[in-house]
């Protein structure tokens, strides 16, 4: 069978009147499959949904509405096109409300047939191409990330062409922007997600520290060095590495990290031998590492080695569409956490989080709802809950009332495995499990994948043609 041709569905009791139809579309490119009843209809709905299904209203087992209403509780690709001989303007009506393409009644011609046809084809592919698009470009989340404003949306399609790399990540963008989220996507993304992610902030620890903490040392190193301590580059072997702020390292370790960016050996601290490891480097910092380079403060042949592939996060002001569902989704995180009962914000203390320049970013904007959580109580949060440094800004006109709903957990995850598959596997793995968990109600594991029904209907369809 040729999979790659769209495959109709023809529902008819009568064997010579599904001849017929059959006949009409002997010259065009289908693959034409036909059953006489409801319950074959529905077991090869179950299995693999047609694109186009010819559905008569009167079987000799049940009313074709009942599948027409199953195809369109089920969310699945299928154009359906009523076919009766008892047509009548309220049946044409309930047609329509569930979701019927078009409504031809018996006897038509093959030019009535195969015009309709191709119109409920052309409608389901630019379907199937709006849902692509908005599943590609319209996230509202991503991994840790919460917006799905257009800047976002660039960051996000970055990582998806970075993460299976293992080119190493600069990251850039103010302090409070979601760098270490950003690292994390990345290795999450990437096929090292189920070996270790390791994140050291280089501005955290001491410099005399710095070393050990990044190689590990040997036992009597120096005083204190009570033990051998393994560090963070040889407990990301085989996963990621993120060194957050790299640009506070001082220029005598910058030239070891040198090496072993470009060797992948490193030497602990007080030891001899060297050390080997499998790593994928991530960095990051606040400034603005080109300057950095000009003053002398971080090696101009490091910066290149690690600048390969640039990410800049932009500013909370320059995504305020993330506004009002990072704070909803802040809201109700720490409401549950504290076991509190807000479940919203008030219209006017929404427009001030709008109206404020968020100095501090995400995190200034987290710290701002659990400080509301913590000292107040009640269903809202409203305007004088809020701190009077955002209090103090005009809030603007409220732009045209679009509210992005608040962000819930992520869907399931297939169990992680020790050997890396290819992406479409590891994606196939999840909708197939997240349909086992929900019984095979496919609508239900789109919602806990977060995905459209559409999109699981297509990407099966797809294993399904690459299968035969």
């Amino acid at each position: 069978m040729d999979r790659t041709n769209p495959r109709i569905l023809i529902v008819e009791d009568s064997a010579a009147l599904a001849e017929v139809y059959a006949g009409y579309l002997r010259d065009e490119p289908y693959v034409v499959t036909r059953v006489g009843d409801g319950a074959s209809a529905m077991a090869d709905l179950d299995h693999s949904p047609p694109q186009a299904l010819l559905l008569d209203l009167k079987l000799p087992d049940m009313d074709g509405m009942d599948i027409l209403k199953y195809v369109h509780l089920q969310q699945m690709p299928t154009s359906v096109v009523i076919i009766t001989g008892h047509g009548s303007v309220d049946i044409a009506v309930d047609a329509m409300r569930y979701g019927a393409f078009d409504f031809i009644e018996k006897p038509f011609n093959a030019k009535r047939l195969t015009v309709t046809l191709r119109n409920a084809l052309d409608r389901q592919n630019l379907t199937a191409l709006v849902d692509s698009i908005k599943e590609d470009f319209q996230r509202e989340h991503y991994h840790g990330f919460i917006g799905g404003s257009l800047p976002m949306q660039a960051v996000y399609r970055i990582i998806d062409s970075a993460a299976p790399s293992k080119a190493t990540v600069f990251i850039t963008g103010e302090s409070g922007t979601g760098k270490e989220v950003c690292a994390d996507a990345i290795h999450r993304q990437s096929p090292r997600r189920t070996a270790p992610f390791v994140a050291l902030n280089c501005g955290a620890i001491p410099r005399d520290l710095m070393e050990s903490e990044i190689f590990g040392h040997v036992k009597g190193a120096f005083t204190g060095a009570a033990k051998e301590r393994i560090g963070a580059a040889g407990q990301a072997d085989g996963g990621t590495l993120f060194l957050d702020e790299i640009g506070e390292m001082d220029l005598e370790l910058q030239t070891k990290l040198l090496r072993f960016v470009q060797t992948g050996t490193y030497q602990r601290v007080g030891g001899t031998g060297l050390q080997s490891v499998d790593v994928r480097f991530i960095c990051a910092t606040n400034r603005d590492p080109l300057k950095e380079v000009e003053q002398g403060r971080f090696r101009e042949d490091l910066f290149y080695r690690l600048h390969v592939i640039p990410i800049h996060l932009p500013a909370l002001r320059e995504r305020n569409d993330d506004v009002l569902p990072l704070a909803r989704h802040f809201l109700c995180s720490f409401a549950a956490e504290e076991g509190k009962m807000f479940c919203g914000i008030a219209p006017d203390a929404e427009d001030v989080l709008l109206s404020y320049d968020w100095p501090g970013n995400v995190r200034q904007l987290q710290n701002v709802l659990r400080n509301v959580v913590v000292l107040h109580s009640g269903p809202q949060v409203t305007v004088e809950m809020l701190p009077s440094t955002l209090r103090t800004v005009s809030p603007p006109v409220r732009r045209g009332g679009i509210k992005t709903q608040a962000v819930e957990g992520v869907g399931p995850t297939p169990e992680s495995t020790a050997s890396v598959k290819p992406l479409w596997l590891v994606e196939k793995d999840a909708i197939e499990s997240a349909i086992e968990y929900c019984g095979g109600n496919i609508p239900r594991a789109a919602a806990l994948l977060e995905v459209s029904p559409s999109t699981i209907y297509r990407k099966r369809q797809a294993w399904e043609a690459a299968a035969d």
